[in-house]
């Protein structure tokens, strides 16, 4: 069963002080990976793309950008859910659910549950996304306000909401596990896989799909480039969106969905599927600042690492990789290399670092899902992609291993962080070694 119910423990197994019962923390292990980028749909082809250096960004054609100073993004050319869903009504799913149900489909086949399995066995999602069915959102309400409240659609309606996504994924693929939504900006995505394996570790469920999802639309990329923070839109210079790059000057937009399945390790040995690695330790945090005051945003992120470092039983030294989150924000990218300094000690300067969003896009809710499933593949092929345009990093910057070339992975253990520019952070450490797969 997905759910247990806390029953009181014996004298011998229960808390002596406090009488309280306990559920001992199972190992979450990961056994199947689903995504849609715009540099490929599988983990193989994504990092191999970025480990050759291709970047998806591109003059924008989803929706009317020539009015705007800056057109730069990176959609997925193309995409359409019919290639990953088959048949069957699509026309309750927006984009944004589309990205989810279809890359949700990849984690499931790749994880070997079947329709039967996925009920029998409660499978459940978590997603993360920023602004879920925006583009929906909009045209939901533009039309009520312009043709009057009788005539907006209702299928937009059932899209109205930030968890309209996770529902409509569950109910395409027929999940009836626990089903939840996590917005918590630019972290939504690794934050959602942390929230899964709490719930796992601690008995709650046994197999969840969790990741993140996010679509590129006219709304969001209008809001980023009227508060500044679109590369190029704050002072009318060319974009420059490299991470930790010397001059940057803010993020360019993409999209894309990403999911790993997550599961109990006993439920994966029962169910005889590869493991694929162990998702061994992680931690969430806030910065109260929300990024305005850089002691407190890199301390915020430094205890995230910290935390996941210690919960999962390895000192920094152990690293063989890190994914981070910078994306090119002149300051988001600054107190993201403190916090990491701070939390690996010496390791930061000999350890590889990579930032996969110079070439990805900033996608948001999907980035963080789209980062630990890099990782992993980076830690499966021992080889780190590059950072894009990285060869003029910022003087000073506390890190050692900014290159913008591939480099050598020679530990199985790696961290992935995300330091959003809303406060919120994220860290987990996943261990390749504990895999059973090839």
């Amino acid at each position: 069963m997905s759910y247990r119910a806390a029953q009181p423990e014996s004298p011998q197994t229960g808390n002596p002080q406090t009488g309280s019962s306990q559920i001992p923390d199972r190992r979450v292990v990961v056994t199947g990976f689903g995504v849609v980028s715009p540099l490929g749909d599988s983990p193989r082809e994504l990092h191999g793309r970025l480990c050759a250096g291709a970047c998806a960004l591109a003059p924008i054609e989803l929706f009317d950008v020539q009015d705007l100073p800056v057109t730069l993004g990176a959609e997925i050319p193309g995409f359409s859910a019919r290639d990953y869903l088959g048949e069957g009504n699509l026309r309750p799913l927006d984009r944004t659910a589309r990205l989810a149900a279809s890359a949700t489909e990849r984690a499931l086949a790749d994880a070997g549950l079947s329709t039967e399995d996925r009920h029998r066995l409660s499978v459940g999602l978590i997603l993360g996304t920023v602004f879920g069915s925006v583009g929906t959102i909009s045209a939901f309400d533009r039309r009520g306000l312009e043709a009057g409240p009788r005539y907006v659609k209702p299928l937009d309606f059932a899209n109205s909401v930030i968890n309209a996504a996770a529902g409509q994924t569950a109910i395409w693929h027929g999940l009836p596990g626990v089903n939840s939504t996590i917005c918590s900006g630019t972290s939504s995505g690794l934050q959602a896989l942390a929230y899964g394996a709490d719930l796992i570790r601690g008995g709650r469920a046994d197999i969840l799909v969790a990741g993140g999802a996010e679509e590129l639309c006219f709304e969001s990329f209008l809001g980023y480039q009227r508060t500044g923070r679109i590369a190029g839109s704050r002072n009318a210079a060319p974009p420059c969106a490299v991470p930790f790059g010397a001059g940057r000057n803010g993020f360019l937009l993409g999209e894309g969905a990403a999911f790993l399945v997550l599961e109990a390790e006993e439920s994966a040995r029962d169910r005889g599927v590869a493991i694929r690695a162990v998702l061994a330790g992680s931690s969430s945090g806030f910065d109260p600042s929300r990024g305005h005051d850089g002691d407190s945003a890199a301390a915020s992120l430094k205890r995230c690492i910290s935390m996941a470092l210690h919960q999962a039983g390895r000192e920094s030294s152990a690293l063989g990789a890190v994914s981070c989150s910078a994306n090119g924000s002149p300051t988001g990218d600054l107190y993201e290399a403190q916090g990491l300094a701070q939390a690996l000690g010496d390791a930061a300067g000999t350890v590889p670092i990579t930032a996969s969003k110079g070439l990805l896009g900033e996608s948001l809710g999907a980035g963080g899902a789209l980062q630990a499933i890099i990782l992993l593949e980076s830690l499966r092929r021992g080889q780190l992609p590059g950072i894009g345009g990285s060869e003029s990093p910022e003087a000073g910057l506390p890190l050692g291993r900014l290159e913008p070339t591939p480099r050598d992975v020679i530990a199985a253990v790696g961290l992935a962080t995300s330091s959003s520019f809303d406060g919120h952070s994220c860290a987990i450490v996943f261990d390749g070694e504990g895999g059973t797969n090839e």
